[in-house]
C-alpha cells in the first residue's frame, strides 16, 4: 500500500465540516507554536498569495482540502516554517509542488471527502519551526460532544473578509451531529464523514481541513 493510500486511510478521520474559510474571533498564535501549518499560496501579479491552509504530515507531504485544487495545481507553492505571511524569516521553506491525490469521492456539492494529500518537490529540513504532525490513528476515536479542540489558519477574520497576515488560532467545541445536520444548520452537506465545531463567542468555518482542527 502507498504512503498516499495510508494517509487517505488516516485522514478520512480528520475530514470536518464548517462553514466558509475563517477564523472568527481568534487570536495570534506564538510564532511556530504549530511547526506543522503549511501556507498553499498561489501567483497574484508578482507576488504570492495566500490561498489555503493545510499541514504537514510526513517529509514531502502535506494534508490540504480537494477544492482547493480543482484548478489544478500548476502556479501554486506550499510555505512552511511561516508566522508572518508577509515578512521575511529564516524559517520559512518553499516547495513546488509534485503531484496532488485528492480523495476520489470528494463531491463539490457538499464538500463531502474534502482531503487532498500534496506531495512537495523534495523532503523538509526539520527544524523548531518546521516539524510534520502526529495525527488520528486509524482506529482512533472522534472527539466527543463538546469536547474543545484546537484550529489554526490564515483564515477570515470576520464577516467582512479581512485576512490576518499572523497565524491565528481559536479553541471551539465539537457540536453534536444530529444538531449539525437539522437544516437549519447544514442540513444534507453534513454527512457521516463530516464533524463540526463552534464557540458562542467566536467560530472557525472551514470546508473540511484547511484550517485543521486537531
Amino acid at each position: 500500500m502507498g504512503c498516499e493510500r495510508r494517509l487517505f486511510l488516516t485522514a478520512a478521520l480528520l475530514a470536518v465540516f464548517l462553514c466558509s474559510d475563517a477564523i472568527t474571533g481568534g487570536r495570534e498564535a506564538e510564532a511556530h507554536s504549530r511547526p506543522y501549518m503549511a501556507s498553499l499560496q498561489v501567483a497574484d501579479g508578482g507576488r504570492m498569495k495566500h490561498e489555503c491552509g493545510g499541514f504537514l504530515v510526513a517529509d514531502q507531504w502535506v494534508m490540504s482540502a480537494a477544492h482547493c485544487f480543482l484548478s489544478g495545481s500548476e502556479g501554486r507553492k506550499v510555505v512552511l516554517g511561516a508566522h508572518s505571511l508577509s515578512e521575511p524569516e529564516d524559517s520559512k521553506q518553499t516547495f513546488d509542488i509534485v503531484q496532488v491525490f485528492s480523495h476520489p469521492d470528494f463531491s463539490i456539492s457538499n464538500y463531502d471527502n474534502d482531503i487532498a494529500l500534496v506531495k512537495l518537490d523534495r523532503p523538509i529540513i526539520a527544524s523548531d519551526a518546521v516539524k510534520s504532525l502526529k495525527f488520528q490513528s486509524d482506529d482512533g476515536a472522534d472527539p466527543a460532544t463538546e469536547q474543545e479542540v484546537n484550529t489554526a489558519g490564515w483564515g477570515s477574520l470576520n464577516n467582512l473578509g479581512s485576512r490576518p497576515d499572523k497565524l491565528q488560532e481559536l479553541v471551539i467545541a465539537v457540536m453534536n451531529r444530529v444538531r449539525c445536520g437539522r437544516s437549519d444548520y447544514y442540513g444534507r452537506k453534513f454527512t457521516k464523514n463530516m464533524l463540526c465545531a463552534a464557540s458562542k463567542q467566536s467560530d472557525t468555518c472551514d470546508v473540511s481541513l484547511p484550517q485543521n482542527i486537531l
